[in-house]
């Protein structure tokens, strides 16, 4: 069986900018959506495209700014590229670019997984976080992908957020479960450098508090776990089946192509990103040229580091001998002292040649992903 294969498109247009928020974004007009298109089809053209795209994702930015023509064309686009029918197509959508016109031509297109950017059913708290819709509009928008048939539907959650008290969150985690979704994404708000938050921060005007965060990442997993979610990565619970295999094949070090400004890509041999601006993007693709930025070669050490920062996130945990195999010339000495020192501190469990995070350790995968790049970097460093 073909290794899965993902792509990814990103769609820049924001008509605002949300203050958490460090993706690549350019506000829309009738002249850039349309060159934005035709430099999706320049790009799909310049890839080497050596086998069937497994899951497809689109994200932004907000792809639903596209007018409903502009969706049916993107899609045409990824369609003729993915020599069949993807097993998952996701779209992210904002609660207020939900219209039954534009849902019609994803649901017609073969789109199966809806991704919407809820945030929050507090209205002080999607204020704070910059954000244009309502919670009337969540609802309106959510009651609308369900009647549009979509196989299965996220809502994205932040927590952690300036002024959110416990009492709240717990209300919103609530009001996501009253809805039924099949999936729910919790994100620990976190402070990007050149953002709205990030200057408040840096001017006292917000501060950080680590344990109001872990009490709020506990009773996120007490909670969803209570309802039927199951948890399999830090920030992501699902019903039965309904997992994200685009995240999935991402974290398990698979190939994946990235069409759009500021897209990465991981695919023959190498990982990249496409310039973050779009008309340098669109200028080098009239070219006839696909640039990508901070490009690296995919040595097996290289994956093997990725896999272990992004497999001890994941519930399952990563198989390390599958990775010694793949990669023997990893420093497999430091990393298997440092699994060790995990486990003994009860932040990891070896059963096997599988590890898995403990439920506090999985608090504490951020600082696991770091240690797990010293131990790479000692080991590569000269003596």
């Amino acid at each position: 069986m073909a290794a899965p294969l993902g792509l990814y498109v990103h769609v820049p247009f924001c008509a605002s900018t949300c203050d958490f928020c460090a993706f690549y974004q350019t506000v829309p007009t009738a002249g850039e959506v349309g060159r934005f298109l035709d430099g999706i089809g320049y790009e799909a053209c310049l890839v080497a495209w050596h086998r069937q795209v497994t899951t497809v994702f689109w994200g932004g930015g907000t792809p639903g700014l596209l007018s409903p023509a502009d969706l049916g064309r993107l899609a045409e686009t990824v369609r003729a590229r993915c020599g069949g029918v993807p097993a998952e197509w996701s779209v992210e959508l904002a609660p207020s670019s939900v219209t039954p016109q534009r849902l019609a031509v994803l649901r017609e297109a073969g789109v199966t997984r809806i991704s919407m950017g809820a945030q929050s059913f507090q209205p002080t708290l999607l204020e704070a976080l910059g954000r244009k819709h309502t919670v009337a509009h969540i609802h309106r928008a959510y009651e609308r992908i369900r009647a549009a048939g979509f196989a299965s539907v996220n809502l994205d959650l932040m927590f952690a957020l300036p002024g959110q008290s416990e009492a709240e969150w717990i209300a919103d985690i609530r009001e996501a479960v009253r809805l039924a979704p099949d999936h729910i994404s919790t994100y620990c708000l976190t402070f990007e450098e050149d953002t709205a938050l990030w200057v408040k921060l840096a001017q006292g005007r917000v501060k950080l508090d680590t344990e109001h965060e872990a009490r709020l990442y506990e009773t996120t997993w007490a909670q969803l776990a209570a309802a039927g979610y199951t948890q399999y990565e830090v920030a992501n619970f699902a019903r039965p089946g309904h997992a994200c295999r685009h995240n999935l094949n991402t974290w398990r070090m698979h190939e994946w192509i990235g069409l759009g400004p500021s897209a990465a890509s991981q695919q023959g041999g190498w990982r990249g990103a496409n310039i973050a601006d779009h008309g340098q993007w669109l200028a080098h693709l009239e070219h006839g040229e696909r640039v990508t930025e901070d490009r690296v070669a995919l040595t097996p050490a290289l994956l093997a580091e990725d896999a272990l920062i992004f497999g001890l996130r994941m519930n399952e945990g990563i198989d390390i001998a599958h990775w010694r195999e793949r990669s023997p010339e990893a420093p497999w000495g430091a990393v298997e002292a440092l699994l060790d020192r995990l486990a003994a501190e009860g932040l990891a469990v070896r059963e096997g040649a599988q590890v898995r995070l403990t439920n506090r350790g999985r608090l504490l995968a951020d600082s696991v992903g770091a240690e797990v790049m010293v131990a790479f970097d000692r080991a590569e460093a000269p003596v």
